[in-house]
């Protein structure tokens, strides 16, 4: 810098930031060797403080309004430099313009799913995302703690760490809402409002105000998804019957308006595959009937009115005289044991129901299988 330029510096008196970022935080004044000439105008906008900053503390902070800069509206500054008695050559220090202006449309958003439990799914993963809006509370704390001695400070300085915090107590206020994730959509105005609450505090320990923030979306896995659209659509066709006739009536309509198809026979087309289609989904959602073979239920065909089978044959049983008594009755298993045993032949007397009178067991056909398998008296 030449000499002309550090004398253009020495007698600029005016003090001020015009603003014409849409996201710069803090901006350093610039000025030859940091000199600040005495009673100086400075010039705060509103939506700005001017922080003077004296070897790396923080020695005054103005608000909106213009201010003569000497020893009267500087005390601090000036018994930080030891000035009780005035001054009026220039002296040095850092001014630092903040922006109290509100940072909107901030977007926050989860990188990787988040692991849930629902009530109703069980565990699930989800994303979630939105936007959040802050300004800057406590100019001084931010400078200390967050800007420092950076010249210019943006927000994208600061927007991945702020980010990072609305997503780790974002998702930790949704998990502990509990709310079901079928009602979140009907409530994320609550859930705003508690991870608002849940987030507020560490905001203000970095001289922020958070004033703003929204869930605009939270969203499942696309499979989940699909199998919830399914699940929907099976709601929304209601009753299955009259969705078949309704969508067979349109195959008809439009096979009869398509001169292509072949008119009514076009028509006749969709009438049969309307048919096939009602007939397909009745066996689909055919009655469960049980398995006595394998002992499982299982589905089949419900059968067509007059179609249904007899009742099982019941067994045929007959009493025996045995010793002048009678026993039984006896099935033809029970009887192929009395055989084997001894007790009964074909002089044994049998009957059943139907029957007229007692009858040698040889002269009844139905006992012949059995009768034969009976070896002969020894000789």
């Amino acid at each position: 810098m030449g000499l002309f330029d550090k004398l253009r510096n020495e007698f600029i008196d005016i003090i001020e930031w015009t603003d014409t970022s849409s996201d710069t935080i803090v901006w350093k004044f610039p000025r030859y060797q940091n000199e600040i000439k005495q009673n100086a105008k400075l010039t705060v906008r509103e939506s700005q403080v001017a922080v003077f900053m004296n070897e790396g503390k923080i020695a005054d902070v103005f608000t909106a309004g213009m201010h003569t800069l000497n020893t009267q509206n500087l005390p601090i500054l000036a018994t930080l430099q030891g000035w009780k008695y005035g001054f009026n050559s220039p002296y040095k220090a850092d001014i630092f313009f903040v922006s109290l202006r509100q940072f909107t449309n901030q977007k926050w958003g989860t990188r990787n799913p988040v692991m849930l439990r629902d009530a109703e799914f069980g565990p699930l993963r989800v994303r979630a995302f939105g936007s959040y809006a802050f300004k800057v509370k406590d100019a001084a704390e931010f400078i200390k703690d967050i800007a420092a001695t950076n010249p210019e400070f943006t927000v994208d300085g600061i927007n991945e760490q702020l980010r990072n915090l609305a997503v780790s107590r974002g998702m930790d206020a949704i998990a502990e809402a509990k709310i079901p994730v079928l009602d979140l959509a009907a409530n994320y105005d609550e859930v705003s409002t508690i991870i608002t609450d849940k987030i507020r505090p560490e905001f203000n320990e970095l001289g922020l105000e958070l004033t703003k923030f929204l869930i605009e979306n939270i969203s499942l896995p696309p499979e989940v998804e699909a199998a919830l659209d399914k699940r929907s659509s099976m709601g929304i066709v209601g009753n299955l019957g009259a969705y078949a006739q309704f969508q067979a009536a349109n195959a008809m309509e439009k096979s009869a308006e398509n001169p292509g198809s072949g008119g009514l026979a076009g028509a006749g087309l969709g009438l049969g595959m309307g048919a096939a289609m009602m007939g397909q989904m009745g066996n689909v959602f055919q009655q469960t009937q049980f398995n006595p073979i394998s002992g499982q239920s299982g589905t089949g065909a419900a059968p067509a009115a007059g179609a249904v089978p007899p009742p099982l044959p019941s067994a045929v049983s007959f009493f025996v005289a045995v010793n002048g008594q009678q026993a039984g009755p006896f099935d033809q298993a029970q009887l192929q044991q009395l055989a084997a045993s001894g007790q009964f032949n074909g002089n044994s007397l049998v009957w059943k129901a139907g029957m007229a009178a007692w009858a040698a067991a040889s002269s009844v056909p139905e006992l012949a299988p059995i009768l034969a398998t009976v070896p002969p008296p020894l000789p």
